[in-house]
């Protein structure tokens, strides 16, 4: 399984998820590069479908576009 590459490597998945702000266009085949201290100028790759928070209630502000996202290494 996997072939000779593969062997004695494992495989590693980092799931994150993100807040992005109101308006953000992200689709399901999108990679994304978080700076940031613990994932200095990595690309994750967007996983499943974007949701959008809408607009509240009590103060009609927008809300983030929510989603999650993938790195796969190994």
């Amino acid at each position: 399984m996997g072939g000779p590459e593969q062997t004695g490597r494992d495989t590693v998945i980092v799931g994150i998820t993100v807040y992005a702000p109101p308006g953000t266009d992200v689709r399901t085949t999108d990679r994304i590069q978080v700076d940031g201290e613990r994932y200095e100028d990595v690309l994750f790759e967007v996983t499943g479908e974007p949701g959008d928070w809408g607009h509240s209630p009590f103060t009609g502000t927008r809300g983030p576009v929510q989603f999650a996202a993938d790195r796969v290494t190994g």
